[in-house]
């Protein structure tokens, strides 16, 4: 005679599946649709709900949250609205592979279809920006449903995974069952490279006179740094970082030559365009990375290591491929290199380093440290400085963002969490809550502009009633800064509608929030102002930096130029 189980009700069976897979918190903000999870949520103390002051925030805090521990965020919203506000952070996520379970109410069952009260197309809507999604039908199919979720969201290539669930399917009952294990036979990631391909890369790598090593984003979503890091000690090939990558290889490590692309180094960016051999490691050929495709790597016989065999050549063609986890596939390599004999071409590589130093010493990232208006490249320094270079590290997206991926020198992953493919203004402060909350004990900056802030600036509700001690830097420039500064270079300095003329005083509004405001006006008062503010180790702080309105960020690629084709200053462009 079988066991009987529990019977629960669906919103029970919700909460306790969650429990089950090891969910701590859940992001989320209640309507309608989801009124029996939250009263289910109510009852148990296994899951700890944070309450969102939008949507949108919900998803970027789950999306912070997993970027941060690399475990999976999860969301819940309600139907209607409380989707389609949830939509961007969605899509950021699906844009840099970062796995989110996101759980959404919908109207019930019978009502479907009917243009009912808050109904949208959940499934139609985010299937373009998710990995998969589920409509459960039945009160029977949530347990499972929701292992595969977590299951597909985080193996092979990570994503969000949406899980729409009907008001009725939570309101009935079924014996509660949550599987330890799942095997999907539709759904089997290749994570093992191919031996052959590997020993043919490596020795291609050990024949190149110009070699470079160009990592993205996989190399921290696989936890592969300590690999990347001995791989390219043990070759001793100079590294270069997309913006997703920074920390997946010690930024102060000699051998690291600067991020790369539309705002990488001059000595990135020439060694890109000079070097034999390519190898790509967790990166996809992105468009701000590579500039003219006609153009890229044209003297280069180029590798590719994915998990996703739909990212090898779909934007540039590859020589060797090889499909598999960017760990696994680093451990194997790092195998073949110490096993052999062959090493290196030593005076080529000599050679290629000391024409890399020459293109460092162009010092691409100078500015003018002696300004009496704080320029945002010195604010950003002070931080690293003052934090060690250990912080958690959010940012929104814009001026400031390429600021502190160029001066905010990341020696470890995970610390570093912005939205680079989708490029989210409102992203930075609901992605630090994330973190917070993940990790209570850590230092979190969130670097934000005058712009970017407003977006999400709600949610500096959510950062008091749960006493989230945040310190939000914000670069103060009174425009939509890498609008103005494109406005500039390419519109005959028309700067339409990219002055923010009616600014709010951000002191007195985050006091109004209930947390500290700061106004720092000077150079001169920039450090002990940061001093400052982290000695609050309690409180949130707000520091309103009033930056150089008229401060670019360079070097710049313009849209459809190459690697070697930059702009280093306002009056200075080499090529």
């Amino acid at each position: 005679m079988s066991e009987s189980r529990e019977i629960l009700r669906g919103a029970e069976i919700f909460c306790r599946a969650l429990a089950d897979e090891g969910v701590q918190h859940i992001f989320g903000y209640p309507g309608g649709a989801v009124l029996h999870i939250y009263d289910a949520l109510f009852k148990q103390t296994a899951v700890n709900h944070i309450l969102v002051r939008h949507e949108q925030g919900a998803a970027h805090a789950a999306d912070g949250y997993a970027r941060a521990t690399g475990k999976p965020g999860v969301v819940l919203v309600t139907s209607g609205p409380g989707v389609t506000n949830a939509l961007t952070g969605i899509a950021t996520a699906y844009m840099d592979s970062i796995p989110l379970v996101v759980f959404t109410g919908q109207v019930s069952s019978n009502l479907i279809g009917n243009d009912a009260f808050q109904e949208v197309d959940t499934v139609g809507i985010t299937r373009p920006c998710v990995k998969h999604n589920f409509l459960i039908k039945d009160v029977r199919d949530i347990a499972l449903t929701i292992k595969k979720a977590f299951y597909i969201a985080t193996t092979g290539r990570p994503g969000p995974v949406v899980v729409d669930i009907p008001k009725d399917i939570t309101a009935a009952s079924c014996e509660y069952d949550y599987p330890k294990t799942i095997d999907m036979r539709s759904y089997r990631p290749v994570t093992k490279g191919h031996p052959g391909q590997i020993k043919k890369a490596v020795k291609l790598l050990l024949g190149a006179k110009r070699p470079m090593i160009y990592t993205g984003g996989g190399v921290i979503l696989s936890n592969a740094n300590v690999e990347l890091t001995r791989f390219t000690r043990a070759l001793g090939f100079p590294i270069t970082n997309t913006l997703m990558g920074l920390g997946g290889f010690p930024g102060t490590d000699p051998q690291f030559v600067g991020m790369l692309g539309m705002h990488g180094t001059y000595e990135a960016n020439m060694a890109m365009h000079q070097c034999d051999v390519l190898i790509a490691i967790g990166a996809r050929f992105d468009d701000r990375v590579t500039g003219d495709l006609q153009k890229f790597c044209p003297h280069a016989s180029i590798m590719q290591i994915d998990i996703d065999p739909a990212s090898i050549s779909k934007n540039v063609r590859v020589d060797l491929p090889i499909v598999g986890d960017v760990k696994s596939v680093l451990q194997e390599m790092i195998a073949v290199i110490e096993a052999g004999e062959e090493k290196p071409d030593a005076e080529a590589l000599k050679a290629w380093w000391e024409q890399i130093r020459t293109w460092a010493g162009i010092n691409c990232l100078g500015y003018n440290r002696k300004s009496e208006v704080i320029k945002p490249q010195y604010v950003v320094e002070k931080v690293w400085e003052l934090t060690g270079g250990k912080a958690y590290v959010t940012s929104d997206v814009g001026q400031h963002q390429m600021w502190v991926a160029q001066f905010y020198k990341f020696d470890e992953p995970r610390r570093w969490i912005n939205s680079g493919g989708l490029g989210t203004m409102g992203f930075g402060l609901p992605a630090a809550i994330g973190v917070q909350v993940a990790l209570p004990n850590e230092q979190v900056v969130c670097f934000s502009g005058d712009a970017s802030l407003v977006m999400c600036i709600q949610e500096l509700s959510t950062c008091l009633q749960h006493g989230l001690p945040l310190k939000i830097v914000t670069l103060n420039n009174r425009y939509m800064g890498m609008v103005r500064q494109w406005q500039e270079m390419f519109y005959s300095k028309r700067y339409s509608h990219s002055y923010l003329e009616a600014l709010p005083d951000f002191v007195r509004l985050a006091e109004s929030f209930g947390h500290v405001g700061m106004r720092v006006e000077k150079t001169a008062d920039v450090e002990q102002a940061l001093k400052d503010a982290f000695a609050m180790k309690d409180r949130l702080v707000l520091m309103d930096f009033v930056t150089d309105p008229t401060e670019n960020v360079y070097p710049m690629i313009a849209a459809g130029k190459a690697h070697n084709e930059m702009h280093l200053s306002n009056n200075r462009e080499l090529a």
